[in-house]
Formats: C-alpha cells, sequence, structure tokens
C-alpha cells in the first residue's frame, strides 16, 4: 500500500506497524504557464480550468488561500467536496445530488481515470481539471500555488500581494522546504507513526521546528520580513489545525498551539486577515480527521472543541519587527 493511499483513506488504515511514515510525493507534474515550451505544459487560459479542493485538507487549504488572496476565482472556477471520503476519492457530496455542478461528476476519480484509466495512484486534492475534457492536468499541489502566483499575473486583482518575490526566492525556498518536511508533514509522521521509536523521533523533529520558528517569528512580522508570502500560507494550514486536530488526534501534544506566545499570535495575525480565515472550516477540518482516520479513531468520534472564540482575539503583530 502506497503512503498515498494510506493518506486517502485505503480501508481507513494509515499506519503501518514497526514502520515510519513516508509521504509518497509522485504527483502528476504537468503545469499551467503562460507561455507553454515543454512537454506537460497547458496554457493559462481563463475559465478553462477548475481547482477541486476540500477545505478539510492543508494541502488543498493552501491554494483556496492563494486562489483568494491573488483574486483569480473569476479565472479559475472552484468545486469542494466534503471532508470525508470513502476508500476509493474524495465525492462532491456537498453538492446537490452529489455531483460537481461544473464538471458533472460525483468523485474526484472520474476526473483522473478520464485522462490516466487505471490511474494506480492516490486520488488527491488539489487536483486542476480541464473543464473541457474532464481530465486532471495536475495534483502537484506545492507547484500548483507558485504557478497561481507567477503565471496567472493577467488575472491578478490590483494590488494583490507578490506572494513569490523573486529577490527572497532562495531564502524562501530553503525556510518552505524545513517547514514542509518538519512541520506540514512533521505532524503526520507522529500521528502515523507505527512504533514508539519513529513516533518519538518525528515528535522530536516538529518540536525542535516549531521552537525555530517561534524565534524567528519573534523578530519579524512574517516569515520573510514584513509582507505574506507563500511561505505563511504554508505554514499557516498547519497551525490553524494544531489544536483541533495534531495535538491530540496525532499526539502532537508537547504543547498546544495557544501555550506557544509567538507562533499564536502570529497564526492568530493570519486567521484575521481576509483570505485566511475566512476560508477556514473548523468542522469539516475535525470530521476529516477524526472520521476518516479510523485506525487511529476506531469508533468516528469527532471532538466538540477547542473553543475557537480565541482566534479573534487582539494579536499585536501589526508593530512587529
Amino acid at each position: 500500500m502506497s503512503t498515498e493511499q494510506q493518506e486517502h483513506g485505503k480501508g481507513g488504515v494509515y499506519s503501518s506497524q514497526g514502520k515510519e511514515f513516508t509521504r509518497d510525493s509522485n504527483y502528476i507534474t504537468d503545469r499551467i504557464v503562460e507561455t507553454p515550451s515543454a512537454e506537460g505544459d497547458h496554457p493559462v487560459e481563463s475559465g478553462r480550468y477548475r481547482l477541486v479542493v476540500a477545505r478539510a485538507c492543508p494541502w488543498a487549504h493552501r491554494s483556496i488561500i492563494v486562489r483568494e488572496l491573488l483574486g483569480i476565482g473569476e479565472a479559475i472556477s472552484m468545486g469542494v467536496c466534503g471532508p470525508t471520503h470513502d476508500a476509493d476519492s474524495w465525492t462532491f457530496d456537498l453538492d446537490p445530488g452529489g455531483v460537481d455542478p461544473v464538471l458533472g461528476i460525483p468523485r474526484l476519480k472520474d476526473a483522473y481515470e478520464k485522462r490516466f484509466p487505471g490511474y494506480p495512484r492516490g486520488i488527491t486534492v488539489p487536483a486542476i481539471v480541464d473543464i473541457a475534457t474532464g481530465g486532471v492536468v495536475t495534483n502537484n499541489f506545492p507547484q500548483i500555488t507558485l504557478d497561481f502566483s507567477t503565471q496567472w499575473r493577467q488575472f491578478h486583482k490590483p494590488g494583490a500581494p507578490d506572494l513569490y518575490p523573486e529577490e527572497l526566492r532562495a531564502e524562501m525556498d530553503e525556510v518552505m522546504e524545513r517547514v514542509y518536511t518538519e512541520v506540514n508533514n512533521g505532524v503526520y509522521r507522529c500521528g502515523f507513526a507505527g512504533s514508539q521509536e519513529s513516533y518519538d523521533a518525528a515528535y522530536d523533529r516538529l518540536f525542535t521546528a516549531l521552537d525555530w520558528l517561534e524565534a524567528r517569528l519573534g523578530e519579524r512580522r512574517y516569515l520573510m520580513g514584513q509582507s505574506i508570502t507563500e511561505a505563511d500560507v504554508r505554514l499557516f494550514t498547519t497551525l490553524v489545525r494544531f489544536d483541533a486536530v495534531y495535538h491530540g488526534h496525532f499526539k502532537c501534544n508537547r504543547n498546544k498551539l495557544t501555550e506557544m506566545p509567538v507562533l499564536w499570535a502570529y497564526a492568530r495575525d493570519l486567521f484575521q486577515t481576509p483570505g485566511f480565515g475566512d476560508t477556514v472550516d473548523f468542522e469539516q477540518i475535525k470530521q476529516h480527521y477524526y472520521i476518516v482516520h479510523k485506525d487511529l479513531n476506531p469508533l468516528q468520534i469527532v471532538p466538540k472543541g477547542p473553543d475557537e472564540s480565541g482566534w479573534m482575539t487582539p494579536h499585536g503583530r501589526d508593530t512587529q519587527g
């Protein structure tokens, strides 16, 4: 069983006894670019593609936030899957009749199979689908958001932020890589650890990275300075899920986010920024993790807490740095 299949619900089994969690990162690497020049390039074109997401999924949540921040919603529409899925595919159970109103399909798998019959890997979100052909174009989530910033500029709203500034890219790429390996994926290595040893190692790596971030953000408002970038988007989607899911469900319990003063203030700062908090659905997040991960939570009981009201309290970060 591949780790992609594990993460996306084959029989609700996500961890393998005696093994550490290793993510399968073999995605469809086609890109949508302003000037296609290589095999696998598709042209940027308003109205041609549909971004398919699930609000529960942190990897898809990135693309929701970036699409909103850049104001490209009129150029690329968005379909939303429900928070839970079966062992086969993410499904459009939030839509009338359980069918996406644009693509006309009940399961995201149908778009994968349309282009790749017998597609052997996990059916992941986010995915971009060519509306005319009904086939998936890409599910390469790290590249999707970078391309929204760099390739879809003609459709950005006036005053849209530069989320991937050229002069910061070398340092940004290093920061984002550490955030991904140690934090974004680090919580999964804790939650899906198949042995005490692999869990202990993952736990130590995660909190070492969170302590590094606590120190870094004590000196600047955002990860790269005084402006929001893609790096902040990538960190936020894990932080906003931390107390609701990762602290208990994934045993990331040295402390809660609310007990790390700098990170908690930083997360609230982002949450209160348009495009961040207004894209969060805590109920869908909790339903996904606690219902789909049946090996971690056999009775599929979804917790009522934690209290969400703290997210709107003053953060004081506007004077930082």
